[in-house]
């Protein structure tokens, strides 16, 4: 044990602090006039809805069924083995399963935000003028 206290320790303390950092950097990362994290979330249960219904044809269920076992696989007490046995080893896991999980459903809201924007537009109808 240090000066400063003992080592830190892999666990929910580093694993929160690591969300945290994930969290801010997407918050900061989505470009101007795009759709923000909160509002991306918000359309994640229609974005599934009209994917599973064949409305929309972006991911795909493959890709959307990965993301979700991604989150599953986070939050699961399964994720704590690779930490208890290699420390550094099992944050590297999280923050590669994250990232993967993360850019996925960026990618996936942001081209279903646009799909929405384009279906929902209003239809322009070429008007002749008078003779």
């Amino acid at each position: 044990m240090g000066p400063a206290g003992p080592p830190p320790v892999a666990g929910p303390h580093r694993r929160r602090a690591a969300l945290a950092v994930l969290w801010r950097t997407l918050r900061s990362g989505t470009a101007p006039g795009t759709p923000g994290v909160a509002e991306r979330a918000r359309s994640l249960p229609a974005l599934v809805s009209d994917t599973v219904g064949g409305r929309y044809r972006g991911p795909g269920r493959a890709r959307l069924a990965g993301a979700a076992l991604g989150l599953a696989y986070l939050v699961s007490p399964a994720d704590a083995v690779p930490e208890a046995v290699l420390p550094l080893l099992g944050l590297l896991d999280d923050a590669a399963v994250a990232a993967w999980v993360a850019g996925a459903l960026l990618s996936a809201t942001e081209d279903y935000a646009d799909w929405r924007s384009r279906r929902s537009a209003p239809l322009t109808r070429r008007v002749d003028p008078p003779r």
